[in-house]
């Protein structure tokens, strides 16, 4: 079943992988509306975006998250 919205339990989630990094949260934006694809990019503001995969299982997106941030030049 797709993911229809990005919870306030799944951005503590994302912001635990992003403080493990040492990742400033002020940093880290993190829209509510997940789409399909979800990404990680880098802003032209500097901040890094997550945008959270509708059609992945939440928790399998997540262990990959770390991956996709290093993959961000400056992350």
């Amino acid at each position: 079943m797709p993911l229809q919205m990005v919870s306030f339990q799944h951005i503590s989630r994302i912001l635990e992988v992003t403080d493990a990094l040492g990742l400033n949260r002020e940093w880290v934006e993190i829209p509510l509306s997940p789409e399909s694809p979800g990404v990680v990019r880098r802003l032209q503001n500097g901040k890094l975006e997550i945008v959270v995969d509708a059609e992945q299982p939440f928790e399998q997106w997540l262990s990959a998250l770390p991956h996709h941030i290093q993959q961000i030049p400056g992350a």
